[in-house]
């Protein structure tokens, strides 16, 4: 039987898991972690994405060198991004971050030529600013004319290690420019976007075979003999892939540097009320759709963090939270604002300053007021999510890095009055995995996958407290989307 390898790479840390099924139960191994994120070069904000690939090739090396001789691997990363590759298979320039600012008017641009409801209809996708549909359309042209290809980040890592070129649907979802109905990409959309068809690879399902890792590599590096699969690419879809959720009346929440709240649909929404919420219908792993919606998530923390030099760990701020008052601060983790602020401690002092209110000082007070306006904000979505769906919800699964933060765990399930079921927190790589087990017949489902999860991970379970926070919820709704407003993340 062969070993099982999920690199998984977020904008702020990649790692390689190594997995296998022992009695009865999946088992994790963190074989390599390492730093991500981008960096400011010339006015933009780029990815290192040399750095990255040596660092699937130094994880893989230990892999080896653990005595594993054979294995398969699969990628995910983050969405949108893309690497311009030229005839010959070279990079065209550096990859350029999501958060970059250069597409911050452009929907704007895009809509005066093709309304924002047309848009919707065709691809179902939310608008979001960084969506690749925008970074094209702002690309430089001198650039795009000398593309052959345009490959999203985890399959240009995925065309290093093997030679071969495919479009994984997951993320290439979330470009905004695939059609609902027609499977592939939109001919008005990419003309608007100023690419051609051709200058995408063939389209790939998660699980798919994607090559061998070049002979080169293994002989250069002391590789293990390595089957690439094609993952679920984008790290949401692993994530939703890797929830143990049980039933039919569940919602997820990945919870990392975003918050992507949601459920798993066979069928997309993409109706008025859909669009006006701002939902997306992002293509899931075996014919699925991820209706959900994007919210600032721990992102907020990660930055008071970085501020503040790291003199307190993430369990530590948490701590100093706890020691608070509940709801003594409210603002909108859904403002574009909070997207990349120089400072988020002055960005959020700023908004309680000028919407009347008392101002965070400490650390404690700053981390307070970001998880209980998160709990606010996913208690208002969860609501909101089961209008447009119809559906009654009983359960809500938190994964993720955000599962540990107990605190908010808490804070959510007694807001929305649902049971909150937290963990695993590596279900990114967990999600990579089955879908490898999947595809060599280890598994043969995904319902299968999810019962094996559940047995295999602690899951903790949050009740709701009982109480009635409607005077909570309308002060916040007062402050943030009346009194305050606030533009969304869009």
């Amino acid at each position: 039987m062969k070993m099982h390898v999920a690199v998984d790479i977020g904008a702020s840390s990649g790692r390689l898991v190594l997995g296998e099924i022992k009695n009865n139960r999946l088992e994790l191994t963190e074989i390599h972690r390492f730093k991500n994120g981008f960096i400011e070069k010339q006015g933009q904000c780029l990815w290192n994405i040399d750095q990255l690939f040596t660092e699937i090739l130094t994880g893989l090396a230990k892999v080896r060198q653990i005595g594993v001789r054979e294995c398969t691997l699969s990628i995910d990363t983050w969405a949108v991004d893309y690497a311009l590759v030229d005839v010959d298979g070279n990079r065209i320039g550096e990859v350029v971050s999501y958060r970059d600012h250069r597409t911050a008017q452009t929907i704007n641009k895009v809509t005066a030529t093709l309304s924002a409801e047309e848009i919707y209809q065709k691809t179902g996708i939310q608008f979001l600013a960084f969506n690749t549909l925008y970074q094209l359309y702002e690309e430089d042209d001198k650039r795009l004319a000398k593309a052959d290809k345009i490959l999203f980040v985890p399959d240009y890592l995925g065309f290093l290690l093997t030679g071969e070129m495919r479009t994984e649907v997951t993320n290439a979802s979330t470009s905004q420019m695939l059609n609902l109905k027609t499977r592939t990409f939109d001919e008005e959309l990419l003309a608007l976007a100023g690419v051609k068809k051709e200058q995408f690879a063939s389209f790939a399902e998660p699980g798919d075979f994607l090559g061998k890792v070049k002979p080169s590599l293994i002989a250069e590096y002391d590789l293990p003999e390595t089957d690439v699969i094609v993952a679920p690419t984008h790290d949401t879809a692993a994530a939703v892939a890797g929830t143990p959720g049980e039933g039919t009346d569940w919602a997820y929440l990945s919870s990392g540097t975003w918050s992507l709240l949601g459920i798993e649909s066979y069928e997309p929404i993409s109706d008025q009320p859909a669009f006006e919420a701002n939902y997306t219908n992002e293509w899931g792993v075996y014919g699925s759709y991820r209706f959900l919606k994007n919210i600032m998530g721990m992102w907020l923390v990660q930055e008071v963090a970085r501020l503040l030099d790291g003199v307190y760990s993430f369990p530590e701020l948490a701590e100093l939270a706890e020691k608070e008052p509940a709801f003594q601060f409210f603002f909108p983790p859904l403002d574009e604002r909070f997207l990349n602020p120089d400072n988020m401690i002055t960005e959020i002092q700023a908004y309680c300053l000028e919407t009347g209110q008392a101002v965070p000082e400490t650390p404690g007070q700053v981390i307070r007021a970001i998880y209980d306006n998160l709990a606010i904000c996913y208690t208002l979505q969860l609501r909101e999510l089961m209008q447009l769906t119809g559906k009654k919800l009983s359960a809500l699964y938190i994964v993720g890095g955000g599962a540990n933060v107990a605190l908010l765990n808490q804070l959510t399930a007694s807001l929305s009055g649902l049971r909150v079921f937290a963990g695993p927190t590596e279900a990114t790589a967990i999600g990579n995995l089955v879908v490898q087990l999947i595809s060599s017949g280890e598994l043969n489902d995904l319902s299968e996958a999810r019962q094996l999860i559940r047995e295999s991970f602690p899951i903790a379970t949050y009740q709701p407290s009982g109480e009635n926070f409607a005077e909570i919820l309308a002060k916040y709704q007062t402050i943030c989307e009346e009194n305050g407003g606030f533009k969304h993340v869009n």
